[in-house]
């Protein structure tokens, strides 16, 4: 793959982003990614901070084992109620990259910046990638609502949203949002990205902790097998299962925000991810499960995403 400031910035072979996802990425898998030359990320969405300190600390003790030294990052949902105590956890356990999502990036600017970490925030419009980049961030993810998992109200593409925040921005921008094909990446840099986030490719490997139940329903999705739903609390895109389309005929029938709450419930992700529940929970997952056809180890993704990148550029 073509050398970017992506790689450099975070000291890896491949400028492949395995993204931080609920109950999904745990210390197996970011240590696999980042392993094999990508950047692995512990998903602290779905952990407490003590859960958190937990997988920290068994990468290390994994790397340490195997005489590994390669970087890894954390995603941290700035929205998180107790966020100041997994900030405080990122401090102590002394992580050096931290890619952050939802919330107000500018917020946090100081204590990130302040302690020598690296920072992404990942975007879903021009407006807030320059908000972003304004905060001090050191790159930015361009998410389009092609993206598993909670996304941006504008609902706009990959495809769109990419040369549009290259444009605007100084800093490197790393695309995401329905990428599952080194071909995809091969596009997205093609449009100014520095580098991918991929989610779901990687949600559907040996490494990853959710359930067996959720890695055999993405390689079973078609490409018209997710929904965007939640619109109106906070748009997510899932498996159109019943939970889902007990919340499409809510919206339909003009359901308040106060009965979509109830509807929604708690521990929706962990009861569908997690727990394999395929009718009750939530199985996040985006557009580009219609092109995940196994359940491969993650040496075997990233590999397949080297080869097939490399034929894409050689039919340009």
């Amino acid at each position: 793959m073509k050398q970017t400031r992506v790689n450099t910035l975070f000291g890896i072979d491949h400028a492949i982003v395995q993204a931080g996802m609920v109950w999904t990425s745990g210390w197996r898998l970011a240590s696999a990614a980042s392993e094999n030359g990508c950047l692995g990320l512990i998903g602290a969405g779905s952990m407490k901070p003590e859960l958190l300190s937990e997988h920290i600390t068994k990468l290390r003790n994994y790397f340490k084992e195997k005489n590994i030294t390669k970087p890894f990052g954390v995603n941290l949902p700035l929205i998180r109620g107790d966020i100041n105590e997994l900030i405080k956890t990122i401090l102590k356990e002394e992580v050096k990259i931290v890619f952050s999502s939802a919330g107000n990036p500018k917020a946090f600017s100081n204590v990130f910046k302040d302690n020598g970490i690296t920072w992404v925030h990942v975007v879903a419009s021009v407006k807030h990638a320059l908000k972003a980049q304004e905060a001090g961030c050191d790159a930015v993810v361009a998410e389009g609502f092609e993206a598993g998992g909670h996304n941006g109200i504008d609902e706009i593409t990959t495809l769109c949203l990419v040369p549009q925040v290259a444009a605007a921005l100084n800093i490197p921008v790393i695309a995401a949002g329905g990428i599952a094909t080194g071909g995809q990446i091969a596009a997205c840099m093609a449009l100014g990205a520095e580098g991918v986030q991929i989610g779901t490719r990687f949600a559907a490997t040996t490494e990853a902790s959710s359930s067996e139940a959720f890695k055999n329903k993405i390689v079973e999705a078609k490409d018209n097998d997710t929904y965007l739903i939640m619109k109106k609390l906070n748009p997510v895109r899932l498996y159109k299962n019943k939970f889902a389309n007990d919340v499409i005929n809510a919206e339909r029938s003009g359901a308040s925000e106060d009965e979509l709450k109830e509807l929604l419930g708690r521990k929706r992700e962990m009861k569908g991810i997690f727990e394999g529940d395929l009718d009750e929970g939530e199985l996040e997952m985006g557009q580009s499960s219609g092109l995940v056809n196994d359940i491969i180890p993650v040496k075997t993704v990233v590999q397949n995403l080297l080869n097939e990148y490399n034929e894409a550029v050689s039919k340009l």
